[in-house]
């Protein structure tokens, strides 16, 4: 689909001079996207073109959030840091930019930002934009909903060693699915998180969902599920093999939510699920 038929013509990058900021950049170039803001905290003035190997286009990084409210822009991608998402939000919801958030370890100041960006431009936050991911999800839910109280659910994630959160965005859109099955099929609430073991815990008990996190090399993200009964286990798992995966599947949110009427959306509404 070309982008003006999907309504996405102009785009504005937020952590531009970051990896993921760079294959967005990069594959919206390659496909006729005009690029009319770079926001980034590193790579200053340097032409974000160059910055992700498409050649110069004569738009440099820039670290002034509120240039996106005079931008232009038919969307705002945001892959950038929680403490700035607040700030981004409004500069897009001020410019009348739709937003697609990839950004994790929000807090309640930066849903509510979300939440108030909403009101008045279309805004889909997720923090995986893989579509596998989300069929991930999908198959954790169904799978916990049938097994119920019969298996222990753990969570295992593995990304490079420069990651500053943890656990990932992702491990914790999971347990909350996982979470959200299992109450739904032992009829109450009471699964509760636990992140990561030492010492002498004691026995595991049934309603635990353990997560934890893996920190190395240069691993672009694996998540594994593992659903343990006895005599048998399940093991879900999704790897993420290049970042243009997410860069592609933002730019589908993008070219999805430009021009849609003011609201939360998600990949559920992208893939018309």
């Amino acid at each position: 689909m070309s982008a003006a038929h999907a309504g996405l013509q102009r785009l504005a990058v937020v952590g531009a001079s970051g990896r993921m900021g760079r294959a967005i950049v990069r594959l919206a170039v390659e496909s006729g996207i005009t690029i009319v803001c770079a926001v980034g905290a590193s790579d200053l003035g340097r032409d974000v073109g160059e910055l992700a190997g498409v050649g110069a286009i004569g738009r440099g990084v820039s670290d002034e959030v509120n240039e996106l409210a005079s931008a232009g822009a038919d969307c705002v991608i945001d892959f950038s840091a929680p403490d700035l998402l607040p700030r981004v939000a409004a500069a897009a919801a001020l410019g009348g930019a739709a937003l697609v958030c990839g950004t994790t370890g929000l807090g309640e100041q930066e849903r509510a930002a979300l939440d108030h960006a909403a009101s008045k431009v279309p805004v889909l936050w997720e923090p995986n934009m893989s579509v596998g991911v989300f069929v991930l999800s999908h198959l954790v839910r169904q799978a916990v909903e049938m097994l119920g109280d019969s298996c222990d659910i753990e969570i295992v994630e593995a990304h490079h060693k420069a990651k500053v959160d943890a656990p990932s965005g992702t491990a914790m859109r999971l347990a909350e699915v996982a979470k959200a099955a299992r109450d739904k099929a032992v009829g109450h609430a009471g699964s509760n998180f636990v992140f990561g073991r030492e010492g002498k815990p004691g026995a595991r008990q049934p309603a635990e969902i353990g997560v934890l996190a893996l920190r190395g090399g240069d691993v672009i993200g694996d998540h594994h599920v593992h659903l343990l009964s006895h005599g048998e286990r399940l093991e879900l798992t999704h790897r993420a093999q290049s970042r243009e995966l997410f860069a592609s599947g933002a730019l589908r949110a993008a070219r999805f939510l430009a021009g849609k009427p003011p609201g939360r959306y998600g990949l559920a509404d992208v893939l018309g699920v």
